[in-house]
């Protein structure tokens, strides 16, 4: 993702910056996918792996990336709080 891109991105509900999941944040949110226990902020289940995604420095909310293109709409957005075995902040 372009670094200008990500400099000017924030959660949208709380303005908190975002940065890129990393690969053992990412293989944690994916094993929860496939275990079925993902629901993203609007309660709808998560059910299909994520290649990319960006996450809130607060490790409060994960914002998937489809094809370079962040969503961040507040009702996609997915809790880390439901994610038993997610590293903790850094």
């Amino acid at each position: 993702m372009d670094k200008r891109l990500l400099d000017i991105l924030c959660c949208p509900v709380s303005k908190t910056p975002v940065r890129p999941l990393n690969k053992h944040e990412l293989e944690a949110l994916n094993g929860a996918i496939a275990a079925g226990k993902v629901d993203s902020v609007a309660g709808m289940p998560v059910r299909e792996k994520i290649s990319e995604a960006l996450i809130t420095t607060d490790h409060k909310v994960i914002y998937r990336v489809e094809d370079g293109i962040p969503v961040m709409l507040p009702e996609e957005g997915i809790g880390t709080a439901q994610l038993t075995d997610f590293p903790a902040a850094a």
